[in-house]
Order: structure tokens, then sequence, then C-alpha cells
């Protein structure tokens, strides 16, 4: 079996149908979105495939060392992970084809109006 990293993000790819970030969607959307990773991490557990995940809050700094003592925080020049990472999970499957089965179920979870992710 081989390790793969899934990561989940919302923002910084190719604009998806709902393209709302999800500070726009209503509580319900919020939960069935979040109820979906869940069953998707379970339904991986039984199964034997599951690592670990979490997801990310979107607040966050790049912090960059600059000398004894100054530990400036910047918002650029680079992409920063919280404009493109807002979550991830790792999973332990049989193949390559087996993890890209898996990263396409993981990105048609509800989104904006209980739609998937397209």
């Amino acid at each position: 079996m081989a390790k793969y990293l899934l990561l989940k993000h919302y923002r910084g790819a190719p604009a998806p149908v709902n393209n709302v970030p999800m500070d726009q969607w209503t509580p319900e959307e919020i939960s069935a979105h979040m109820q979906y990773m869940h069953d998707f991490a379970a339904r991986l557990e039984r199964t034997g495939e599951f690592v670990d995940g979490l997801a990310l809050a979107p607040e966050g700094a790049w912090v960059r060392y600059d000398g004894e003592g100054r530990p400036p925080v910047t918002d650029g020049p680079f992409a920063e992970t919280k404009d493109l990472i807002a979550g991830w999970m790792v999973i332990d499957v049989d193949s390559y084809e087996r993890a890209i089965e898996l990263a396409g179920e993981l990105s048609a979870g509800p989104e904006l109006l209980g739609e998937p992710f397209a």
C-alpha cells in the first residue's frame, strides 16, 4: 500500500461552478459539507484506507526568520497556504488509481446550495 496526501482547497484553483467562499454559505450548507467529509473519512476508516486528516482555519500568516529577536510576519510575496488549502487527508491505498478515485469522491462533497463541487 502507498500513502497519498489529498489537499482540500476552496481558493486558488480553477473556478468551480459554485465559486462562492465558504464564509458566504448558510449554516446548513456548511453542516452538509462537514458531514460529507466526516462520513467520507469514516468510510475510509472502515476499509483501512484512512490515515489522518484535518480541516484548517482560514486565518494564518507567513512568518519568516529575519535575525535574532525579529520574526517579521508578512503576507507575501509568495502564495500562502491559507489561500490555497482548506484541509488535508492522508490515505493509504493499494494503487494510484484508487487514490485518484478517492480524490474525486472527496472533491464531490456538497458545496453551496448542496450542489457537488464541480
